[in-house]
């Protein structure tokens, strides 16, 4: 019988914490389960976290010493870069994976080793957050999982320094439209990501309609109709910013109003997880260094 965390007792649990969004249950094996019941005898020992927003909630969580494994993106905090690498969340190294002997493995809702894992006994625990609300459910269930009681205090911690960071703007952001580009080819923070949560909450206006979703494709010519005031990037993208149709005419370029993020800005930027008051703050530190008249 495969070996799934996500069962029918333990959905239940999942989706309490962090909606369908999130989280991926495997159907096939949930009648083999009891409501309320954990698949898991006790909290795990040997942890393999194919995503760095997870890697880096473990640690946050006061278990990183339980990580035996992590992609190769997961390079903070520091302690994980020397732990074994297996593949990404796209491309898992299943034979690496399995000979690390996890008691769980955490990756992505998305990555194509979910199916592959639990056939060889595994127990995988698949989550994705794409919100703030999701990050937040997502230290919620894994201070569950981890035996962390004040998992739910962390994240108020973080929370309030999100709000800190909006109160360190001046009212005059509040009238800023500004388009932040994720990665290559044209992919932006739409309202409904956990980015656009950030922009919201430090009072500027997104110029992507929500109705595009999370992380839109954006074709240049949106850009221009749009015409932002502030433009924010990371360094991995910017090549060729002035190059793209229309765009030397923005008064964004225009007025040297871009902010172009390092790759370690871009990494806190771009993960929904204990870094996000961090990240606002990068954020707002963009718009009163650029952003402002």
């Amino acid at each position: 019988m495969r070996s799934v965390l996500t069962l029918r007792g333990w959905w239940a649990l999942c989706t309490s914490f962090l909606g369908r969004g999130a989280v991926q249950a495997a159907s096939k094996a949930a009648d083999s389960s009891r409501a309320g019941r954990s698949p898991l005898a006790q909290s795990p020992q040997r942890i393999v976290s194919l995503l760095p927003s997870l890697t880096e909630t473990v640690c946050e969580l006061g278990r990183c010493e339980r990580l035996v494994g992590v992609d190769r993106y997961s390079n903070f905090p520091a302690q994980v870069r020397s732990l074994p690498q297996a593949g990404g969340g796209i491309d898992p190294n299943i034979e690496a994976i399995v000979a690390l002997k996890p008691d769980v493995v955490l990756m992505a809702t998305s990555s194509r080793g979910v199916q592959r894992l639990e056939s060889l006994g595994l127990k995988v625990l698949a989550l994705e957050p794409r919100t703030s609300k999701d990050a937040q459910r997502v230290m919620g269930l894994l201070g569950q999982l981890l035996e962390v009681p004040d998992a739910l205090r962390i994240w108020r911690a973080i929370d309030a320094g999100v709000s800190a960071a909006a109160q360190s703007l001046p009212p005059q952001a509040r009238s800023l439209r500004v388009y932040y580009e994720v990665s290559t080819g044209g992919y932006a923070a739409g309202a409904r990501s956990f980015i656009g949560e950030l922009m919201t909450r430090l009072g500027v206006q997104n110029i992507v309609d929500p109705k595009l979703g999370p992380f839109p494709r954006i074709n240049p010519e949106y850009v221009v109709r749009a015409d932002p005031d502030l433009i924010m990037i990371g360094s991995r993208n910017v090549q060729g910013l002035e190059q793209r149709p229309g765009w030397a005419g923005l008064r964004a370029i225009r007025g040297e109003h871009v902010c172009v993020f390092t790759p370690e800005e871009s990494d806190v930027l771009v993960r929904p997880g204990p870094r996000m008051a961090e990240a606002a703050r990068v954020m707002a530190r963009c718009i009163s260094q650029k952003g402002m008249p």
